[in-house]
């Protein structure tokens, strides 16, 4: 299915959307302020049924994050104006993935749940197979673990926590210290996980220029896999610089995260702005377009990693189904459940050995959300 080629079953005939909150565990600290509680929307489309046609039913959620997508308001008045009167196109025709992104991820998700459910195939598969990926999706995504801020001593326990419940990749929170007491908490845990478990730092774009310089010359004894967005998500030079040339501070890898959503995939790949990409399907417009964005990042040289913006249970495991569908993906911030003080439904994707099962049933997950699609 393609933007400006929707086929006849693929019109919406019908869509629904009810309002949902979850409050978090603890509020959770990023660049634009505490998160302490996700609001969004179950949607439903129907599709197809027309001229006496088979029709299919389909789940999707559309949990926007300011700062990251549209507002609330703006998502439910999106979601609202899909033409179902007229026999409306396709979600991708329909939704505008720039100006609203969750409310098109809503749709969009609900129309390809819809068509894999009716062809009796995981949506791995089916979005594998629309995006033309010569490989058969994972059965398994690895997933990191995030150790939040704290001291030495505590940050190095909760990392040796994670490595015990099964995760060999943790992402350490830093930028909220000064550089030297950061790199004294990424050193006691390297110490006390020792060198066979991935190191990430996620910065939030905490830094300036030569702050992070700085900090990238003194964490890489540490062997980091990357240090997420070191810089402001506009920097883009910034962030090249570091990557490239004279400013190149140590060989550590830069991931871009913020800056994705900030400026687009493409703007980070053409200036050169980063080893890895942490992509949001959320914010990105879709899981469709998050598996557009991965796969064009590959063809760049550029590592995918897919991750959520700490979405309820029907958008995560959308997100493992584009994970699944990324030949040989990195680990994933998908690890995110545990956030939310509830959900939506149980969750079909348990963790195990830090890594998540890609559901095996039809869709997203089988039946295991018939309760949301039918209400």
């Amino acid at each position: 299915m393609t933007d400006d080629d929707p086929r006849g079953e693929d019109r919406i005939s019908a869509v629904r959307r009810r309002a949902f909150a979850l409050d978090l565990t603890r509020p959770l600290g990023t660049a634009d302020g505490d998160i302490r509680r996700r609001e969004g929307f179950v949607v439903t489309v129907e599709r197809g049924g027309g001229d006496g046609g088979r029709s299919a039913v389909g789940l999707g959620e559309a949990t926007p994050l300011p700062g990251w997508t549209e507002s609330r308001e703006a998502c439910a008045a999106a979601i609202d104006e899909v033409d179902v009167q007229n026999g409306s196109a396709s979600a991708p025709a329909a939704l505008d993935a720039a100006s609203t992104p969750a409310a098109r991820h809503g749709v969009s998700l609900a129309l390809a749940d819809a068509a894999a459910r009716d062809a009796g195939e995981r949506l791995a598969d089916r979005l594998a197979d629309e995006a033309d990926v010569d490989a058969t999706p994972a059965d398994a995504v690895p997933v990191n673990a995030t150790v939040g801020d704290g001291s030495p001593d505590e940050t190095a326990a909760e990392a040796e926590r994670a490595v015990d419940a099964g995760f060999d990749c943790l992402k350490l929170k830093v930028g909220a210290r000064e550089v030297d007491a950061d790199v004294e908490r990424v050193r006691a845990v390297r110490d006390a996980v020792g060198d066979a478990v991935a190191l990430r730092a996620d910065a939030n774009g905490a830094w300036d220029r030569e702050t992070a310089r700085r900090a990238l010359d003194a964490l890489a004894p540490f062997d980091l896999a990357y240090v997420e967005q070191p810089l402001s998500a506009a920097d883009l030079d910034g962030l090249a610089a570091l990557r490239e040339g004279d400013d190149r501070s140590s060989g550590v890898r830069i991931a871009a995260d913020e800056s994705v959503a900030a400026r687009g995939v493409d703007a980070v790949l053409d200036a050169g702005a980063a080893d890895a990409v942490v992509l949001k399907p959320m914010a990105l417009g879709g899981p469709d377009r998050a598996l557009a964005a991965a796969l064009r990042a590959r063809r760049a040289g550029v590592d995918p990693v897919v991750t959520t913006t700490i979405d309820a249970v029907v958008a995560r495991t959308a997100a493992v189904h584009v994970a699944a569908a990324i030949p040989d993906v990195s680990p994933c911030g998908l690890a995110t459940g545990a956030l939310l003080d509830e959900d939506l439904a149980p969750d079909p994707c348990p963790i195990a050995d830090g890594s998540l099962p890609v559901p095996s049933g039809a869709g997203l997950a089988g039946r295991a959300f018939d309760e949301l699609r039918l209400s």
